[in-house]
């Protein structure tokens, strides 16, 4: 039954997502294709302009995603839908863990197009060269490669993406608890719970940097922080947004058990 539902539910979604993903990859295109014609004034203005859709493409895919996946849950759970969906003989556990599997696998799509929109909109070799120079010094620090730390910090923005995303099933969860005004108070909730994640991530990273001096520093002082502490900060970021990524879908697990009031 999870597959069926993973089924309907990306369906719904990635097919709403593909509109913003062709427009991206549609302007990318015409960017690539445009910022290779020179010594043309109108021909650069015509890049300027592909450049900033395919940007704003990539900024609207953020958004919807998480919009859309909210949209979804609010619909499936608490509107019109919910009166089907809460007769289905499935254990609420598989119902959440069905948009939660949905919430990965559709950020995750998204990072990718975002990602590929980059590539085809802004590869050459001197950008390659540029980007290179940037992260030579964390790769060193970080004794790795130059890919793998562009995967490290995309996959932090993922962590950090999917945060977002599963506090604002937190925020619908508890503003249809209330008697009226749900969406107000969703959005209330939603605004809260992440002004608490984003507490608790920071009292967290200050409770690691009670027992390292170096990290302590970033609190403290405004020094030039030792470059070694780069390579700290990132496994810490890993650490920390998966832990509140676990604590939240928890959270919502237990308070979407308690029950649910639909319109």
């Amino acid at each position: 039954m999870l597959k069926k539902l993973l089924k309907y539910d990306l369906k719904n979604i990635l097919k709403f997502l593909s509109i913003f993903y062709s427009i991206a990859i549609f302007f990318s295109i015409l960017t690539r294709i445009f910022s290779h014609i020179e010594n043309s004034f109108i021909m650069n203005i015509i890049t300027k302009i592909c450049s900033g859709v395919t940007i704003s493409m990539i900024v609207n895919i953020v958004i919807n995603s998480l919009i859309r996946n909210w949209v979804r849950f609010k619909n499936n759970f608490y509107g019109d839908e919910a009166y089907l969906t809460h007769t289905l003989p499935i254990p609420k556990k598989t119902l959440y863990l069905s948009k939660f599997i949905t919430l990965i696998i559709s950020i995750f799509t998204s990072i990718l197009v975002i990602t590929l929109t980059l590539f085809i909109a802004y590869y050459s070799k001197a950008n390659l060269e540029f980007l290179k120079n940037t992260l030579t010094i964390f790769a060193t620090t970080y004794n790795s490669s130059i890919l793998k730390i562009i995967l490290a910090f995309m996959f932090i923005f993922f962590l950090e993406i999917l945060n977002t995303a599963n506090i604002g099933y937190t925020g619908v969860i508890l503003g249809h608890k209330m008697a009226s005004n749900k969406t107000g108070f969703s959005v209330f909730y939603g605004f809260i719970s992440y002004i608490i994640l984003q507490l608790l991530v920071v009292l967290l990273t200050f409770m690691v940097a009670l027992f390292n001096k170096d990290l302590m520093n970033l609190f403290i002082t405004n020094e030039i922080i030792n470059i070694d502490i780069i390579k700290f900060t990132i496994d810490l970021a890993f650490v920390i947004y998966t832990l509140t990524l676990i604590l939240t879908y928890t959270i919502n697990l237990k308070l979407f058990k308690k029950g649910v009031n639909i319109d």
